[in-house]
């Protein structure tokens, strides 16, 4: 099965490296809107082994609200909340429009309104088992950020902050969350094996390098 993820994978890289050719970089989720933001974490309240989940911080962030396929407002699309973290190594979430079920939280929702569940659909690995990432609306301009551990119940860990559109200059994001997975993290599983294709044929075509791995990072 990896095999055939892996190969479907380069198939699909292929025509994805020439719309990330003719969309600078950003192959989906190429029409939307990038804020400044701040990222609260206070940590999960059932330790993870996870410094990121597990550890309290406040970081300047961006976020970026998307449509995946770029269609009109008026039509539903698949919305995107990308999170980018900077620092020598950034952190990079990309997350979808997606169900709030137990049997739903990685199938794709297609939707209009933006204030809604956003899941990471692909998957990680931690030292505590499986970790899939959401992120929710709680008031105008914040999210809450949760994580289900394995087979724990969902538990918040984190708060985004929406701010004021980013300067332009900070509106070019090219986020790879295979790349650049959360520390304590590894993305894991069939969305995962798909995607490593996709992204590298994003950083060919913008001439970035395809080797630069984090440690610990297959």
């Amino acid at each position: 099965m990896a095999d055939l993820l892996d190969a479907a994978g380069r198939v699909a890289a292929v025509p994805l490296a020439l719309l990330a050719r003719a969309r600078g970089g950003r192959p989906m989720h190429a029409r939307g809107v990038v804020l400044t933001a701040r990222l609260v974490r206070t940590g999960l309240p059932r330790p993870s082994g996870a410094d990121w989940l597990d550890g309290a911080g406040t970081d300047d962030v961006l976020v970026r609200l998307s449509r995946g396929a770029g269609l009109p407002p008026r039509l539903p699309d698949l919305l995107g909340f990308a999170l980018r973290a900077p620092g020598e190594t950034p952190v990079d979430l990309l997350l979808s429009s997606a169900g709030r079920h137990r049997w739903t939280r990685r199938v794709p929702v297609l939707r209009r309104d933006p204030a809604i569940t956003y899941g990471s659909i692909m998957g990680f690995r931690s030292p505590a088992g499986p970790v899939l990432l959401s992120v929710t609306p709680v008031s105008a301009g914040v999210f809450a950020l949760a994580a289900i551990v394995g087979r724990a119940p969902e538990q918040r860990f984190a708060r985004v902050v929406l701010g004021p559109e980013a300067e332009p200059s900070e509106a070019l994001l090219h986020l790879d969350a295979v790349l650049h997975a959360p520390p304590g993290l590894v993305a894991d599983g069939p969305m995962a094996r798909f995607r490593r294709p996709a992204y590298a044929a994003a950083r060919a075509a913008l001439g970035e390098p395809l080797d630069a791995v984090r440690p610990g990072h297959p």
